[in-house]
């Protein structure tokens, strides 16, 4: 009668905090893949250290080189998207914190629209650009060490 389970000497709120939390780390388990280099930090790299990684990689260099150029698409779509609905905001309401407000929503909806437009454009759903930017980490980091 003295002896109870460890579940039941959990608090309410602790039996629900690890559900929500295994129900997170399952849908975030994509993060593990970056965790190595988020412990431990990684210096600086250049442009130029980007493309010698391009080069030297056959196999992740070309998707690498293709994920950063979608980011011109959700900057674009990112401009176009906070100027346009900030010019909409301003023309009917000439709220200057509703224009903000509508600048900032609009250059992420904006954000948003480019980078699907570059996913369909550039066929990113056809590569696995985590993986490509994984292995560009890895390569800096081992190159980085390399130098120390």
């Amino acid at each position: 009668m003295g002896e109870s389970s460890e579940a039941s000497q959990q608090s309410f709120l602790r039996k629900h905090w690890e559900g929500y939390k295994e129900f997170w780390t399952e849908r975030f388990s994509f993060l593990d893949n970056y965790t190595r280099f988020i412990d431990n930090r990684l210096p600086s790299w250049s442009a130029s250290d980007v493309e010698e990684f391009i080069a030297s990689d056959p196999v992740h260099g070309p998707t690498l080189k293709t994920a950063r150029e979608a980011v011109n698409f959700g900057l674009t779509g990112s401009v176009i998207g906070a100027v346009s609905t900030a010019g909409v905001a301003w023309k009917y309401s000439r709220s200057v914190h509703g224009a903000g407000l509508s600048f900032l929503a609009g250059g992420m909806f904006g954000w948003t629209f480019g980078q699907e437009v570059a996913n369909h454009w550039l066929q990113l759903y056809r590569l696995d650009t985590l993986a490509a930017q994984a292995k560009f980490m890895e390569w800096w980091q081992n190159k980085s060490a390399g130098r120390s």
